[in-house]
C-alpha cells in the first residue's frame, strides 16, 4: 500500500470493517512491514483520502490512533511523520498516558457515580439521558466520543463533589483520546452503550452500591480492550 508522497497510485478502495479501521489497520501495517520507514513522511489527508476512497474526517480518525499507539507524530505545516516500528507499550493521550488513566480512574468515577445515585438533580438525570439517546443515535466517530466524555463529565458533576468534578474535567481530552483508539481497534462502541445504560440505570434508581458497581465494570472493560491493544498483563 503505497501512503507516503514519494509514491503514486490510483484509488484504493477499502472494505469498510469500519473505513476508519480499514484505513489505520491499512497504515498501521505499512509502518510496522517497514514499508513506511521510521522518519518517513506520509501523504497528506487528502492525497490518502483519496487513494482509500474515503473521507478527511475519516483519515483523521486513523492518523489520531496511529498517533496514540506512538508510531506517528503529526507537525502544524509540516505533516505526519513515522517515528517509530512498532507500537509502544502505553497510549500516547496528550498529558496524561493510558495506564494512568485507567490507574486514576477507578479512584475517582466509581464513588463519583455512587454519589451521582443520590444526588443527582432531575435536570442532570435529564441530560444523561440526553446524551445516552444521542450516543444511540450517532454514528459519527469523533462526536461519539465527545458524547461519551461528556456522559463521564455530567456523572462527575451530578456526584456534587467539585473535586470529582474538576479532576474529571482535567482528563476529559485524554479520555476522548483513549476512548476513540479503543474503539476504533477493539470495536467497543456497541459494547460501551450498553455499560452506560446499565450506569445510567442505577443512577435514576438511586441505588448508590448498583452505579458503583456498573460504572466499575465498564471501566474493568476498557481496562481489558486497552490490555488487548497494548498486548500487556494490565493497562
Amino acid at each position: 500500500m503505497n501512503l507516503s508522497d514519494s509514491r503514486t497510485a490510483g484509488p484504493q478502495p477499502v472494505v469498510r470493517v469500519s473505513a476508519a479501521e480499514a484505513v489505520f489497520t491499512a497504515i498501521r501495517d505499512a509502518i510496522e512491514s517497514g514499508e513506511l520507514p521510521v522518519g518517513h513522511k506520509l501523504s497528506s489527508e487528502s492525497v490518502l483520502a483519496g487513494k482509500f476512497a474515503v473521507s478527511r474526517s475519516v483519515v483523521r480518525e486513523a492518523l489520531r490512533s496511529c498517533a496514540a499507539l506512538g508510531l506517528t507524530e503529526t507537525h502544524t505545516g509540516k505533516g505526519t511523520f513515522v517515528i517509530a516500528g512498532k507500537a509502544s507499550d502505553d497510549l500516547v493521550l496528550g498529558k496524561f498516558s493510558a495506564r494512568s488513566l485507567m490507574e486514576a480512574r477507578p479512584h475517582i468515577e466509581i464513588p463519583a457515580a455512587e454519589l451521582a445515585a443520590t444526588r443527582a438533580t432531575p435536570d442532570q438525570l435529564e441530560e444523561l439521558r440526553g446524551i445516552i439517546e444521542a450516543m444511540e443515535d450517532e454514528d459519527d466517530a469523533e462526536r461519539w466520543v465527545a458524547l461519551d466524555a461528556s456522559f463521564h463529565a455530567t456523572i462527575a458533576a451530578a456526584s456534587g463533589n467539585g473535586v470529582f468534578e474538576r479532576v474529571v474535567g482535567d482528563i476529559r481530552e485524554a479520555m476522548v483520546n483513549q476512548s476513540e483508539t479503543i474503539n476504533l481497534i477493539t470495536g467497543r462502541q456497541h459494547p460501551s452503550r450498553a455499560e452506560h445504560r446499565e450506569i445510567l440505570a442505577a443512577i435514576e434508581a438511586r441505588d448508590g452500591a448498583a452505579a458503583g458497581k456498573a460504572m466499575a465494570g465498564h471501566l474493568a472493560a476498557v481496562d481489558e480492550a486497552l490490555t488487548t491493544i497494548l498486548g500487556a498483563e494490565t493497562a
